[in-house]
């Protein structure tokens, strides 16, 4: 005769099994709890008000307000404006002036402190923020591109005609927050150009490096081509941007290359823009080099930030690219 105790194991252990097997079926939903309360803004870290609050949001209960604050913190001013589209609480903690002040004096570190504090409270209410989005700087965390093209005549045999080719040649600009930057003219991709355009390129990647000056959206730069008869190559760009803060566009307004003797620069290394500062545009100081300005290739430059230099649209071969315009 069965015993009750033997009939009850059974039973136990499939209902066990069957809430096993339910639980790799129903998933955890825990922030279903949250529809339907009303989430009032949450004041941001450092604020100074007092009302207390109760934030529903999952992450904000596990990372604490100063660790938020330490993260946003290591961000770069763009990724703080994507942060901020986030939610509530992340758009007022990126209002925080800290960040803004921190990538104001780093964008414009050539400038002394004691005047970017001056302009902050003249022209920008005190803002940082909007200092930021207004006052016009050069981006550094990517390459500014300029797309050229020309038609070059080409020879065929036996044809009645002969066949037509579309050159196209880059410009390369890399920035740099000291004063100096890297020039290259070269008929290679955006992709392969931003893994060696630093100041590490050998000899052989033909990068060149010079100084350059902002005055308000002027930019001027000027480097030294070497070689048996020194070279100077100057250009005047113009800073502007497609949206607020953007500086994603640069206007060239003067290029010029003219001579300079061998006792006023000693090496590529000088800062050649306070050698030729204040010369006109037709002067050089060397005859067997005249000053020549340049008529062509003076397209727009394309800001690529690197992070997008594997994906833009500059990659692409001549045939798709007839109707680029940089905008």
């Amino acid at each position: 005769m069965t015993s009750d105790f033997a009939l009850k194991i059974p039973a136990e252990l499939e209902a066990a099994s069957q809430l096993r097997t339910a639980q790799y079926f129903v998933t955890q939903r825990p922030w279903l709890d949250l529809y339907g309360v009303h989430i009032r803004p949450v004041a941001p870290f450092g604020s100074a008000s007092s009302k207390p609050f109760i934030d529903p949001a999952l992450i904000h209960r596990c990372l604490p307000d100063e660790l938020l604050f330490e993260i946003f913190a290591r961000m770069t001013p763009y990724n703080l404006g994507r942060a901020a589209c986030v939610c509530r609480k992340w758009r007022y903690t990126v209002r925080n002036p800290v960040f803004w002040r921190n990538a104001c004096l780093k964008a414009w570190q050539v400038f002394e402190v004691v005047e970017n504090y001056k302009l902050l409270q003249s022209k920008y209410d005190g803002s940082w923020r909007k200092m930021w989005l207004s006052r016009p700087r050069i981006r550094t965390d990517g390459l500014y591109v300029s797309r050229n093209t020309y038609v070059r005549a080409g020879i065929a045999e036996w044809k009645v005609s002969n066949p037509v080719h579309v050159v196209c040649y880059f410009r390369y600009l890399r920035f740099y927050p000291s004063g100096r930057f890297l020039y290259k003219n070269s008929s290679q991709k955006v992709k392969d150009v931003a893994k060696f355009m630093n100041f590490r390129a050998s000899k052989a990647e033909c990068v060149h490096s010079g100084h350059y000056t902002l005055s308000d959206d002027k930019v001027e730069a000027a480097f030294l081509y070497p070689g048996l008869r020194p070279t100077v190559w100057r250009i005047r760009l113009r800073l502007r941007g497609t949206r607020a803060g953007a500086n994603n566009r640069m206007d060239l307004l003067s290029l010029v290359t003219s001579g300079v003797n061998d006792g006023e620069v000693s090496s590529t290394d000088e800062d050649i823009l306070g050698v030729v500062e204040g010369w006109q545009e037709d002067e050089t100081h060397n005859p067997d080099v005249p000053a020549v300005t340049h008529k062509r290739g003076l397209t727009p430059f394309v800001f690529i930030p690197f992070e997008e230099a594997e994906t833009s649209v500059l990659n692409l071969p001549v045939e798709r690219m007839d109707y680029f315009v940089p905008g």
